[in-house]
């Protein structure tokens, strides 16, 4: 229940007052007597409780007209949210360079595989009413979940993705065009996929421009990300067991990913380090955001008659009992 026009509840302010003004109008005499034992022998129900009455009658009829001014109702209302949705395809490198130790957290190194890992887990909590899927590839590309809304379990095969799980060359065409393939027809208005790689083309099957223009057919849009810090000497290779694996050199190719994400109406970002690349990740999430409309419907039902009628009631009643039984002596 809400009250249309509240301000009305002010006047209620006035009623103690009002009750304080009536109870010494009420034990103030109409007529003086040298003595009151005659009275008090004669006293009856009337006499006794009649005044308490009709302040509880005038008291009802003030509470009730205010609350009826005060408009009263009682009603239901509806929302419905209609939201379109965005199908997200998280494609990310696990060649062989992904063990490079470039990366910071907690002031120890840290690969950029497993950097990569808890960027995009925040990134999936962060959409929870998105549905997202995951490609990794590495000279050949596998989908390691279709699009889910299920993120807890998104997130337990984003835990089991490791190194090794494909050979260790780079086929940035393999999983755009896998990714692609799992767009292509779904409903959502909008189709998206989030590219992270470290290193440049060395498998063409497909070329990555052939599967950008792909995605660019089939609206899907490309982000792609140039994992990797900017040092241009030897980085260590160290597998996740503590492993040495030898040493690697930057190859990035950026402007081979700036094409891509050119050409599918994208955009590309540069993650030399820990804190670039989870501010990628946030600014993609913003510039990605579902498109919310809430529909509200309310229906209310005026009660003010239900306060009216009985403060009328109470009131004329207080009026009868004045010039009849209760009537009082000038």
């Amino acid at each position: 229940m809400k009250f249309a026009s509240p301000w009305f509840l002010l006047f209620l302010l006035v009623l103690p007052l009002w009750l304080w003004r009536e109870q010494r109008v009420t034990r103030q005499g109409g007529l003086k007597f040298s003595s009151v034992a005659t009275a008090r022998s004669l006293s009856s129900f009337w006499a006794a409780l009649g005044p308490a009455l009709l302040l509880l009658l005038r008291g009802a009829t003030l509470l009730l007209v205010v609350a009826a001014l005060a408009r009263p109702q009682l009603g239901r209302s509806e929302s419905k949210i209609r939201t379109e949705g965005i199908d997200i395809l998280l494609v990310l490198d696990i060649s062989g360079s992904m063990w490079a130790r470039d990366y910071q957290k907690g002031g120890q190194l840290e690969s950029r595989i497993n950097a990569a890992k808890d960027v995009v887990r925040e990134f999936i909590r962060a959409r929870p009413n998105d549905r997202i899927g995951m490609v990794v590839f590495g000279t050949r590309a596998y989908v390691a979940s279709p699009l889910t809304l299920d993120h807890d379990w998104l997130e337990r095969n984003l835990d089991r993705v490791r190194i090794g799980l494909v050979e260790g060359n780079t086929a940035i065409g393999a999983g755009i065009g896998t990714a692609v393939n799992r767009l292509r027809d779904t409903k959502a208005k909008s189709k998206v996929i989030v590219l992270l790689t470290d290193g440049g083309e060395n498998v063409y099957n497909p070329p990555a421009l052939e599967a950008a223009k792909a995605a660019r057919e089939f609206n899907v849009r490309v982000y792609a990300v140039g994992a990797g810090s900017d040092y241009k000497g030897p980085i260590q290779v160290i597998d996740d067991d503590g492993n040495f694996r030898g040493m690697i050199r930057a190859d990035l190719d950026e402007d081979l990913l700036k094409q891509i994400a050119t050409a599918t109406g994208g955009q590309y970002f540069r993650a030399a380090d820990t804190a670039s690349l989870r501010k990628t990740y946030t600014q993609i999430d913003s510039m990605e955001k579902q498109k919310v409309e809430m529909l509200a419907y309310e229906e209310w039902q005026e009660l003010f008659p239900w306060f009216l009628a009985p403060g009328l009631g109470c009131l004329l009643l207080a009026v009868t009992l004045e010039q009849t039984r209760l009537r009082r002596l000038p």
